[in-house]
């Protein structure tokens, strides 16, 4: 008995599916992820950017398919290299990556030895030409530009990796950005575990910076980032293209001193069993940076506390022409 109906998808005519039974996968998820794949062109993307510079001419996968495999698997959970042998024979696998077989762990550990930063380029311009076709499908009304870093533990001695005394642990230390609004990964840059956090970020954030500010004259634009990220390099590079920021401040005395006006109005008709909040703004600027700036400070206190707690933020408004 049928109980629900026979679907067939798009990228192959072919293939249905139903619940009567007989074989069995439980990656059947990856299946619309193909879809996906199929509808905005994302394999032929990574198909038309990537050239390798390898001159290996009698394999039986070319590298940009097993790239592909690897980000298929990525994507079911199959993280390890090691994954790729269980996975050679997979039926649901061999259909989506169009492959009689798939390549083993020793094919992918050649890969990842011949990879180089022209393609780490070529991998990003697809990214971008990628997003750009979503933009295409559906306008954005604002783009937020998240800004972060995170930790990418390490357990072996690959070149680059060292400790990072905050996240305490090995690893690299990443830059990161993503669209605050739809959770795309914008750009990515992988650096030594022992950087700290906005080592090369003007950098990072400028072609970004230039390539929408151009493309999107007409939405707001806004950086978002954390303390680690303050920086007079970023909030110039911000403002020369017209990017709205709001980047966490660390505190200090100057802020505190320029704060503690606020602090009266807090207390006025207030119980100290009650939790107290007020917001204000004034204009800083710290000793390296080339002007003054407005900044948005919270403070709070807990109810039944007496410790307030401030929070500083570095804000400024994109100005529309």
């Amino acid at each position: 008995m049928v109980t629900i109906s026979e679907k067939k998808v798009n990228f192959k005519s072919n293939l249905r599916i139903n619940f009567n039974g007989g074989d069995l996968t439980s990656d059947s998820g990856m299946l619309l992820f193909k879809e996906f794949d199929n509808q905005i062109g994302f394999s032929q993307e990574i198909k038309n950017a990537l050239e390798f510079d390898d001159d290996v001419n009698h394999r039986l996968h070319e590298n940009v398919d097993v790239v592909l495999q690897r980000i298929y698997q990525n994507t079911a959970g199959y993280h390890a290299d090691d994954d790729a042998d269980d996975l050679r024979s997979d039926s649901l696998f061999q259909i989506i990556l169009e492959k009689g077989i798939l390549a083993s762990q020793p094919t992918i550990s050649r890969l990842n030895s011949c990879v180089n930063k022209e393609n780490m380029k070529q991998l990003q311009q697809a990214n971008f030409n990628l997003l750009d076709r979503i933009y295409e499908i559906e306008a954005p009304e604002e783009i937020i530009f998240d800004l972060d870093s995170t930790n990418c533990e390490t357990y072996g001695k690959q070149y680059g990796s060292d400790y990072n005394h905050h996240y305490k642990a090995n690893g690299y230390h990443p830059l990161l950005m993503f669209d605050g609004v739809t959770g795309d990964l914008i750009k990515a840059e992988l650096r030594s575990g022992n950087v700290y956090t906005s080592r090369g970020a003007v950098r990072f954030i400028g072609p970004v910076f230039k390539k929408y500010s151009k493309k999107f004259k007409e939405i707001p634009l806004l950086l978002r980032a954390d303390s680690g990220f303050a920086t007079p390099g970023i909030y110039q590079m911000a403002e020369e293209h017209n990017v709205s920021y709001a980047i966490r401040l660390k505190a200090n005395a100057g802020l505190y001193n320029l704060a503690e006006s606020l602090l009266e109005k807090l207390n006025q008709g207030s119980e100290i069993s009650e939790k107290q909040v007020i917001y204000g703004e004034f204009n800083y600027q710290a000793g390296s940076w080339d002007k003054s700036r407005r900044v948005i400070v919270k403070i709070e206190k807990p109810a039944g506390q007496l410790v307030y707690n401030h929070t500083f933020i570095l804000n400024c408004r994109r100005l529309f022409q």
